[in-house]
């Protein structure tokens, strides 16, 4: 069996959708002829936290941890946070950030380049030239963000001339917040320098939607493949629990300013007015960080008792409470790169059968997929009369007990289909 060497800094008992694509890739690679060895930090500073994903890690594989160094202490003492307090996304913030908290999203973005995991990179390409020379591998895997991934293959491949594959799940340059950085013109150009060696040096690119595919190649990048986030059968099977008796509409995951649905929250609460049933009906559920802006939006809007908020649920609770739900809300980021945003959590909500309301553009790649396959229903950002209608006819279908998702096959989004594309890509590498 060939051999693949995977090096993510997400992996168990890392928490959050993020671990997800390099795990489920390594569960599934020996189906496909590929052995996964895996190389992730020693103590990482994760955000978020769940046991239940050492289920998925391939039994007997090889995992590697090499040594990290984190300055996540300089961003607590500069933001005054507390000691233990875990770091989401620096961008989660306010819509007025601090002081404090702007000047640690400077040096993040001037000082920590590629990012804040940039003390990883030498002691890993140390620690794997020595040790692929004693235990090779046919193929190198990264995937980012964070980026300090590619920059730890792009100094193995030049010293060691083994086959690299890089995936981003998010683009580099092109992210949604790299304009946010507050970079200087140096900084910029060496962020800048940086993507295009890993451009360069890879020998094959994946990201994870068309559009960003496209983004890709109209800076540089060649031939880019792409590979979609998924959902994985075995995480749907046995989930039984009743819908709620409830008209719900959830959300999981991040909600900040970029993600903040004022026009749904507007639609809701006119509809709130007018109908009282609608409004007793009512059930807003939101799991993962919630910014306050959010929150003070639908208290000012009178929707405060609709409200339910979950701050971190594990990926089983998640699950179940997706089949719960009536309907599920899909907010995509309200920004210039919307139109590549495919949320991990799409594919999964298409697994739960659940009909999804797309809060974004109907040209937007998430929006192609909700409707290509029938699974739901799209608003846009500003159109407060499609929203408003939209609502109410996901209501009087909940009111009939007709509120379903009338899906296609969604086969294609398997996450064990999806690995079968990666290996055949990994295939292509080691073809001589």
């Amino acid at each position: 069996m060939k051999k693949v060497l995977i090096i993510s800094y997400y992996w168990p008992p890392a928490g959050g959708i993020a671990v997800h694509r390099c795990l489920k890739f390594a569960k599934y690679l020996r189906e496909f002829g590929w052995e996964p060895v895996i190389c992730t930090a020693d103590n990482p500073e994760y955000p978020v936290l769940d046991e239940g994903n050492f289920k998925d890690v391939p039994e007997g594989a090889t995992i590697l941890k090499t040594k990290i160094w984190e300055p996540y202490y300089l961003f607590k003492l500069i933001t005054g946070k507390k000691k233990g307090e875990r770091i989401h996304n620096v961008f989660l913030e306010e819509e007025k950030p601090s002081f404090g908290h702007k000047l640690g999203i400077w040096i993040r973005g001037n000082i920590f380049i590629p990012d804040a995991r940039k003390f990883w990179i030498r002691p890993s390409v140390k620690f794997l030239t020595t040790y692929l020379k004693e235990n090779p591998v046919d193929v190198l895997f990264t995937n980012g963000p964070p980026q300090s991934t590619h920059m730890i293959a792009y100094g193995v491949k030049k010293k060691l001339g083994i086959p690299w594959h890089a995936d981003f799940q998010d683009p580099w340059t092109q992210v949604d917040y790299f304009p946010q950085l507050m970079l200087n013109p140096i900084s910029q150009r060496i962020h800048e320098a940086k993507e295009q060696h890993v451009f360069r040096w890879a020998d094959k690119i994946t990201i994870c939607s068309d559009t960003w595919k496209r983004d890709l190649e109209s800076i540089g990048a060649n031939d880019v493949g792409v590979i979609v986030w998924g959902y994985d059968e075995d995480d749907f099977k046995n989930i039984n629990v009743p819908l709620s008796q409830k008209f719900t509409l959830s959300h999981y995951g991040s909600l900040g300013p970029d993600r903040n649905a004022k026009t749904l929250w507007k639609a809701l609460s006119i509809i709130a007015a007018e109908n009282e049933q609608f409004k007793n009906e009512l059930e807003i559920e939101l799991a993962g960080f919630v910014g306050h802006a959010i929150i003070d939006e639908l208290e000012s809007l009178g929707l405060k008792s609709n409200l339910r908020l979950f701050e971190h649920l594990s990926r089983k609770e998640t699950l179940e409470r997706m089949h719960r739900s009536q309907a599920l809300l899909l907010i995509l980021n309200n920004m210039p790169n919307v139109n590549g945003r495919l949320p991990g959590k799409l594919f999964e909500y298409l697994a739960s059968r659940r009909p999804i309301l797309v809060i974004g553009p109907e040209e937007s790649d998430a929006s192609k997929i909700v409707h290509g396959v029938n699974a739901g229903s799209t608003c846009g950002f500003n159109d407060l009369e499609t929203t408003i209608k939209t609502v109410k006819e996901f209501y009087e279908k909940f009111k009939l007990g007709k509120l379903v998702s009338n899906q296609t096959d969604i086969s294609q989004y398997s996450n064990r289909n999806l690995t079968k594309m990666l290996a055949g890509y990994l295939d292509q590498l080691t073809k001589s």
